[in-house]
């Protein structure tokens, strides 16, 4: 028989939303997932589930309780909530009754050495998750084959960016290093590093990709990169800017440019 929680004290409950924190999540070396479609995402990934919680009053669906009835014959810790404490533990309106806690994966560039990615995205500095688990995701849409998070910046396993990935973040690498080792990396792997910024004088469309295996560097939201990093880059392109705005939505500027060069 799965757990029952119905108290706001209990330890599991308090894990929960330490680990919606970020020193929470470092110090525990456990993050979130909630919902069907995220959770089912990290089942069928095959990430380490530390524990699964839900409401059976809210859960619906085979698929939902399938997930639950699996990862309970497998010997995770399952502990079933009721509705109203799911409720002030879910990081959405209207939760689905399913949350997991995970361990994280840790990738490295010895994992990505070699043949094994052709196509890549890196953000230097990234602070706003929704952006990150957006550009996730259409790193997965594209067909590019890793995530680059340069010199701090988000917590790749923040709520929102599990979120916004939809699920991708358990199917493509995310690595966290700083810009000057994964320069030299990128150089010594033969990738061309293809940066952005506002004041480059070649139009996105101009540029040609060929066969070359490259990596989409950049900025952050409110920087972009530095002199030094675009330097640092092969090739400088721009996004045309008609109107009044000086900039696009870094995850919508991505999404363009990921298009472009992925064809």
């Amino acid at each position: 028989m799965d757990e029952l929680i119905s108290s706001r004290s209990n330890p599991l409950v308090r894990q929960v939303r330490q680990l919606r924190t970020r020193k929470g999540r470092s110090e525990a070396g456990l993050f979130l997932a909630e919902g069907i479609h995220h959770v089912g995402e990290a089942v069928e990934a095959g990430w380490t589930i530390e524990a699964l919680l839900y409401a059976p009053g809210l859960l619906k669906g085979d698929f939902a309780n399938r997930l639950v009835d699996g990862q309970t014959r497998l010997g995770v810790r399952v502990a079933a909530l009721t509705g109203e404490l799911f409720s002030s533990l879910a990081d959405k309106d209207n939760p689905q009754g399913l949350l997991a806690i995970l361990r994280p994966r840790t990738w490295t560039l010895n994992h990505l050495t070699g043949e094994k990615i052709h196509f890549g995205v890196a953000i230097v500095g990234a602070q706003d998750p929704g952006n990150v688990g957006a550009i996730l995701r259409t790193v997965d849409a594209v067909g590019a084959d890793a995530l680059f998070l340069l010199d701090g910046g988000v917590d790749p396993y923040h709520p929102s960016v599990v979120r916004a990935s939809m699920g991708t973040i358990f199917w493509k690498p995310v690595l966290q290093i700083p810009f000057t080792e994964f320069h030299l990396w990128s150089h010594d792997q033969g990738f061309q590093l293809v940066g952005t910024s506002a004041h480059a004088t070649m139009d996105y469309r101009a540029y040609q990709r060929g066969d070359a295996a490259l990596i989409l560097v950049l900025g952050s939201e409110q920087k972009g990169l530095s002199p030094e990093q675009a330097a640092a880059c092969d090739i400088v392109i721009s996004l045309p800017m008609r109107g009044r705005a000086s900039s696009l939505n870094l995850a919508v500027a991505a999404g363009i440019l990921l298009y472009s060069l992925g064809e």
